[in-house]
């Protein structure tokens, strides 16, 4: 098999706090991570999932890992046979399965490139068959003066424009085929990348006559589909499981699904708390804020196109405030910091750079 990665970093302790465990699980970059008592003995696991199932219940991050991880977990001891711990990863759409020796120790991780053995052989990606829309119409304000010359889907990113690597390296591995681009601003150079490139998906162009917002287009597609859609702006990237994430929206038969990234933030200054022009309550040193930011992904019924207006604009925000005015029902679901990546402005978009290409 090809060397395995270094276990150190996919093992934490159970008594670490779930915020700090979130970090540990996004620089392990394989979206599980395993844990281990204070005897260093085989614990439990923890998934993207199991976090995301907690914060959803409304679960607090300052707590510790050992109330969300899975303390029955899938391994195999160290005489395992090959095919069969194939097959489980498979059967049970796992990334990686850890081998314990008679003591529980962990002396090895499976991970799914490794058991395969092939730098060709990609992670298993449940098959969809859902439409894509990318806004593309925007000017990328925050990207001038790069954007006065080049439109915001054409950023690049090593040598790919940032729309490809949204397009090829997420939604392709499933399977995905038809994508609808909403344009506006500098759509003939836009069209003619694509013409250039002649790619081997079904693209069709949908051009607004003037600024419709970030749903306002969406009108121009009233009647064309029948099933969830996913939609993206187009300077961002979301590598999560999009498969999950449409269940998630479907199982709780939500009309719309945002994808929210988890941010935490910390205040480097003590923050007064003051009452009666000028007493101090208390002094709150250095605290510490988990918030859940909207990423500008996804996912909406297309019978909830009727609510938009034709030519106006029209922004997310309205269409959401609109959906809930109507009795529809909408979702948030969360992903981690590291699983949103944002090139809309340039502290952002240098990230992105050393984050997807080095």
């Amino acid at each position: 098999m090809r060397p395995h990665k270094d276990i150190k970093n996919f093992i934490i302790n159970k008594n670490m706090l779930i915020k700090q465990a979130l970090i540990e699980l996004d620089k392990g970059g394989e979206k599980i991570i395993f844990v281990v008592d204070d005897e260093n003995k085989f614990y439990g696991v923890v998934s993207d999932g199991d976090i995301r199932r907690w914060v959803l219940s409304d679960g607090k991050l300052d707590v510790k890992v050992n109330e969300i991880c899975n303390d029955h977990p899938i391994y195999v001891n160290e005489n395992y046979k090959l095919d069969e711990v194939k097959q489980k990863v498979i059967d049970l759409r796992i990334s990686a399965i850890p081998v314990v020796d008679n003591n529980k120790f962990i002396i090895d991780i499976l991970f799914w490139d490794a058991i395969f053995d092939s730098h060709g052989h990609k992670t298993f990606k449940t098959q969809l068959n859902n439409p894509v829309v990318v806004m593309a119409g925007g000017k990328g304000t925050r990207l001038a003066p790069f954007t006065h010359i080049l439109p915001k889907p054409l950023i690049p990113i090593g040598d790919k424009a940032i729309i490809e690597v949204i397009i090829d390296k997420f939604f392709i591995e499933y399977g995905i085929k038809n994508f609808y681009l909403t344009l506006n601003h500098k759509s003939r150079i836009i069209k003619s990348f694509f013409e250039e490139i002649a790619p081997d998906y079904n693209l069709e162009y949908v051009l607004e006559e003037k600024p419709l917002g970030t749903a306002g287009s969406l009108h121009l597609m009233k009647g064309k589909f029948s099933e969830p859609i996913f939609i993206t702006n187009c300077d961002i990237i979301i590598d999560c499981d999009y498969s999950d994430l449409l269940d998630f929206h479907n199982e709780n038969a939500f009309d719309l699904t945002l994808v929210a990234s988890m941010k935490h933030y910390k205040i480097p200054y003590g923050i007064c708390e003051i009452e009666n022009g000028g007493t101090l309550i208390r002094m709150n040193e250095k605290p510490e804020y988990n918030y859940l930011v909207n990423t500008g992904m996804y996912i909406l019924n297309p019978d909830m196109i009727d609510l938009i207006p034709a030519d106006e604009f029209f922004d997310m925000n309205h269409f959401m405030e609109k959906i809930k005015a109507n009795g529809g029902k909408i979702g948030v679901y969360p992903i981690s910091e590291n699983e949103w990546t944002d090139t809309g402005e340039w502290a952002e978009y240098k990230k992105a750079l050393e984050k997807l290409i080095h």
